[in-house]
């Protein structure tokens, strides 16, 4: 197995624990010590604190992506100032942020007129803005220096038991919501600190204040770089919480509360994706540079195999326990009435526009590092005039659903624009007849274990359903073997892994 394939699964790994942690914190802490109206709120300061942050990295993170190679190759970890130099701008960057926001604040209070409880605390924005600017900025280095593995466990596992810690310490009463809310705002300053720590230790990075020759030859072209994918890159991101500030704004936070559910189920979808972006970015950078070609189709290739084995397998999960999910919301969060009967449409719209978007692999990723990055971003430019309108349209006129289907449209069509380009320019055609019959055969597998009969206990439901969906899911990747790294991974995971782990214990 290739070092893509290992590190991507344990990032995998540590991203699908950090997920299990975050279903609890949203699923069961949430609702039992929160209202809609709260969850909404913290929903709000988590979209709009990233969208913030990606902002005032103007462009600094993709060339961190790009250019890092050649810094360390050409001048070393000592007299590197690309570290330097991006962080000043994005000190710039958040400088700005804060002094618009403070100009504008009249303006921002009045917008939220159906979400008050976000204008008294909106403030708090800003806190987790930089903090999260801060990771962001030294995630990159620790991408180019091949710690995505730690990156994916800080980002991804630690936050969330921090924000785990707080729930709790809310639901115990030792904290009040302005307190929490408070600590919450500096939920990234513990994984920036340990980050930073693990940075300055492997000897390979320092900040060098003095502007080298690499940096002064390379400027126009990394300026020219930036600005594209920066713009892309934000506007994709956008395009993918305007969601939320349109439900805030025009339903209010009790929506949105419900629609953030729907979107973290959905995204369980996005783990492997997710684990794959930090571990490929650096390959594929270096591949482009040694005009690797058959390794960049190779890494196409592989990354549509896995990515959509384990998406159809997690969507098939999610189909079949919808009706379970719901009835366990509605129980946990009794005492605050329940109300989270929306959720199926919603979940199974947004998970099919997931795994669109999982089918088609690292698209996004290759296009990025290429010497056509600049298509990057007029493809995301795109997504956000698509699915700015569109948004607005369908949630002010069918409410939930009609956001959710703008975001099954707007992903279809921007993938296929994607999958067109790598094909026509480059020749790169991930499918096989393999991909068609495994997706066709696991749909006619989640129809008939939906046939099957269930129980008023949504947990034994939980129970038979999943483990029937597995077991066959398990004999259909083995028959027609779409993904064969994964396949193999998980047969040495059942056949050594576990019974050399219950040896050692009984040793010891």
């Amino acid at each position: 197995m290739g070092i893509i394939q290992k590190q991507g699964l344990k990032s995998s790994l540590f991203i699908m624990i950090g997920f299990v942690i975050g279903a609890f914190n949203l699923l069961v802490l949430f609702p039992h010590f929160f209202s809609k109206s709260d969850q909404g709120l913290v929903r709000a300061m988590i979209d709009i604190g990233s969208t913030l942050s990606i902002f005032c990295t103007l462009g600094t993170i993709p060339v961190v992506n790009k250019f890092y190679p050649f810094y360390n190759q050409y001048l070393g970890s000592k007299k590197n100032d690309l570290p330097f130099i991006t962080l000043l701008i994005n000190l710039i960057g958040f400088a700005f942020i804060l002094t618009i926001g403070w100009q504008e604040k009249d303006f921002i209070i009045r917008k939220l007129g159906k979400s008050p409880d976000l204008a008294v605390y909106f403030n708090y924005v800003y806190p987790f803005t930089f903090f999260l600017l801060m990771y962001l900025w030294l995630e990159g280095f620790a991408w180019g220096l091949r710690k995505g593995v730690l990156t994916n466990l800080l980002k991804e596992t630690v936050v969330r038991i921090l924000t785990s810690a707080l729930i709790i310490a809310f639901g115990f009463k030792w904290i009040d919501f302005p307190t929490f809310i408070a600590l919450f705002s500096g939920i990234y300053l513990i994984p920036s600190l340990i980050l930073l720590v693990q940075l300055v230790k492997t000897k390979q990075w320092t900040i060098n204040f003095n502007i080298s020759h690499v940096t002064k030859r390379l400027k126009g072209r990394m300026i020219n770089f930036a600005l594209f994918v920066f713009a892309g890159q934000f506007f994709n991101f956008l395009a993918k919480t305007n969601d939320t500030f349109l439900i805030f704004g025009l339903r209010g936070l009790s929506d949105t509360a419900i629609f953030a559910i729907a979107t973290y189920v959905s995204a369980i979808l996005e783990i492997p994706q997710r684990s794959l972006n930090s571990i490929t970015i650096p390959v594929l950078a270096e591949s482009w540079k040694n005009k690797d070609m058959a390794n960049i189709k190779h890494i196409y290739h592989k990354s549509v195999s896995n990515l959509l084995a384990i998406g159809l397998l997690l969507f098939g999960l999610i189909w079949l326990n919808i009706g379970n999910l719901v009835a366990f919301l509605n129980f946990i969060s009794n005492k605050y009435g329940g109300g989270y009967d929306d959720l199926p449409k919603l979940i199974f719209i947004l998970g099919l526009a997931k795994l669109i978007d999982l089918g088609t692999g690292v698209n996004s990723q290759i296009i990025g590092t290429s010497n056509y990055w600049k298509f990057d971003f007029f493809t995301n430019l795109f997504y956000i005039i698509l699915s700015l309108p569109l948004n607005y349209y369908l949630i002010k006129n069918y409410g939930l659903e009609g956001l959710a289907f703008s975001n099954l449209v707007a992903l279809t069509l921007y993938n296929s624009i994607r999958f067109g380009f790598l094909y026509n320019k480059f020749k790169l055609q991930p499918y096989t007849w393999r991909h068609g019959l495994f997706l066709l055969s696991t749909i006619a597998l989640m129809l008939l274990i939906h046939m099957l009969p269930v129980a008023n206990n949504f947990a034994v439901n939980i129970l038979i359903q999943s483990f029937a969906f597995g077991i066959a899911f398990y004999g259909l990747a083995y028959w027609i073997n779409p993904a064969p790294e994964i396949l193999n991974f998980f047969n040495d995971f059942i056949q050594n892994k576990i019974p050399s782990f219950f040896k050692s214990k009984s040793k010891s």
